[in-house]
């Protein structure tokens, strides 16, 4: 049993003897050495392999072997060229006939077959494939398929289209060798491709030397000039649209910035981006009295100067004047620096303030307890017209009422089910500072009311702050303990301060206002739903 090998050749796959695949594979290193590994080369040597995997499948075919056998090798050799006769046919070019016409005449038995030729091919080749197969000039054809056109009355048009259908195109060398007659030899092969190179540089010489192709470059750098010269416009007038942008963003942010750092409120009030924000007024309830002068002129500094930045490169934009002063771009970059870093120690500092945290629990068992539906509603809003500062932390906000301004905080009201037959009222009071004991009096001095009128229980809707007081976290978390069988009516606008109240089907907090709500041995029910599952 001989040793076989798989190889591919040409993108199909073969089995192959040994010595046949030694045999094969000398020989196509002898035409890779030959025609070397330019992209010439390389387009040679695929035809080449191509036409070698056409002959192995069809002595496949022909003897109804699936193994390549070393006969087959030497077949092909001797059919395709052995190396040393297409070696020594280059010396003796100048006095022989060409090579194609010589492998001709060596080889009379190969048979033409019909192909498109698509290298000299009008619409479909169908005509320059039947001047090759004819050995007749296409233009003939050409003029012969156009009398019939017309004389079949455009039928004869069908009749190419077929043609043009059925007949394969000539992609490989080989197949248009074969579609000339000549065998597909590698010096036919090499030949050919060499004179296809060769017209395709006479064609591109021709046209670069071409009157048209000279007006055409010239007519392609005039338009080049011209978008050019368009896209320079453009960029201009987009520049002095983002100066523009740039001088009032810079001047407006500056001039907002400084009014709100010293009169203590924002002129542009109407801007959504600019709310209510002032800075005075903020920074004294977070940052500690001692630390806030200091913090106040970094803050000036880090804002400042980055819009006077946005100013100055807005106005040269526009006004295209020259300054290289570079003492002053250096100065205030080192001014901008030391303002970040003294902004980041001094935030810094005040986290020991929040380092203990002391809560205050207060338990309230109401009074009267003859009612089955306690009503929970809300006070009147003290606070709904005041001058309102776009501060956000942790349920907290800052007000201006009567010149003054007041640090506000929402509180936070739960329901559970009662382990009494009375309904308690829960007081969670909670805040930090930079010891218990210090923690401690700042929970003594949150202010947050709430009063019992009959079967009304009246909430404020904020908890205060006084006026010396900081933001240390600061909160009012309540629940309302209601004993099983009895209920509560969540007027609307509790839903300001009640806070992820569990019930038996899930409602959000939401939807839960507006409804009386009865507690269950499971939890919270509707009132309604309840008494009509009790009915039944």
């Amino acid at each position: 049993m001989k040793k076989t090998f798989t190889i591919n050749i040409s993108g199909s796959v073969f089995h192959i003897e040994e010595d046949a695949y030694e045999k094969l594979k000398s020989y196509l290193q002898m035409l890779t050495n030959h025609f070397g590994s330019d992209e010439d080369g390389r387009e040679i040597l695929q035809d080449i392999e191509a036409r070698i995997a056409e002959l192995f499948t069809q002595k496949m075919e022909d003897e109804e072997k699936d193994v390549v056998l070393d006969s087959w090798v030497d077949e092909v050799m001797e059919r395709m060229g052995k190396p040393e006769d297409f070696l020594e046919a280059e010396g003796l070019e100048a006095e022989e006939e060409p090579a194609g016409q010589g492998a001709g005449t060596a080889r009379q038995r190969v048979k033409r077959r019909m192909y498109r030729d698509p290298d000299h091919r009008v619409l479909g080749g169908v005509c320059s494939g039947m001047g090759a197969y004819f050995n007749m000039d296409p233009v003939i054809l050409r003029v012969l398929n156009v009398i019939l056109f017309f004389a079949t009355g455009g039928t004869w048009g069908l009749v190419y289209l077929v043609l043009w259908i059925a007949v394969p195109k000539a992609k490989t060398t080989a197949q248009k060798l074969e579609m000339r007659g000549q065998e597909a030899t590698v010096s036919n092969i090499e030949k050919s491709i060499k004179e296809e190179v060769a017209e395709v540089k006479e064609s591109y010489n021709r046209f670069r030397s071409s009157e048209s192709y000279n007006k055409g470059r010239e007519n392609v750098n005039r338009f080049g000039e011209f978008i050019f010269q368009a896209l320079k416009v453009i960029l201009k007038v987009l520049g002095v649209i983002l100066g523009i942008v740039m001088m009032i963003v810079g001047f407006v942010g500056l001039l907002a910035f400084l009014i709100s750092m010293v009169v203590g409120h924002s002129v542009i009030t109407g801007a959504p981006w600019a709310g209510h924000f002032a800075v005075p007024d903020v920074a004294q309830f977070l940052i500690a009295p001692a630390s806030v002068t200091v913090l106040m002129i970094a803050i000036a500094f880090l804002v400042g100067i980055p819009l006077l930045v946005i100013l100055y490169v807005g106005t040269k934009i526009v006004f295209r004047y020259k300054s290289n002063n570079k003492v002053i771009l250096l100065s205030g970059l080192g001014v901008w620096l030391l303002a970040f870093v003294t902004t980041i120690l001094v935030s810094l500092g005040q986290l020991k303030d929040y380092s203990e945290r002391s809560t205050i629990t207060q338990s309230v068992t109401l009074q009267q307890q003859n009612f089955n539906t306690l009503a929970l509603k809300l006070t009147d809003d003290d606070y709904r017209f005041a001058h309102k500062r776009s501060l956000d932390l942790d349920r907290m906000k800052v007000v201006k009422k009567d010149g003054e301004s007041v640090l506000l905080g929402r509180p936070h009201l739960d329901v559970e089910r009662s382990n009494t037959t009375d309904f308690v009222l829960v007081v969670k009071k909670k805040s930090r500072g930079a010891s218990e004991e210090v923690a401690g009096k700042e929970v003594q001095d949150i202010v947050y009311n709430f009063n019992q009128k009959d079967s009304t229980l009246y909430f404020d809707p904020y908890y205060i702050l006084k006026n010396d007081q900081r933001w240390l976290g600061q909160e009012v978390d309540m629940t309302l303990k209601v004993p099983e069988g009895k209920a509560i009516y969540l007027s609307d606008e509790m839903v300001k301060i009640i806070y992820d109240i569990e019930n038996v089907s899930n409602t959000w907090d939401g939807d839960m206002v507006g409804k009386s709500w009865v507690m269950t041995p499971d939890g919270l029910a509707v009132k309604e739903n309840y008494e009509q599952t009790k009915t039944e």
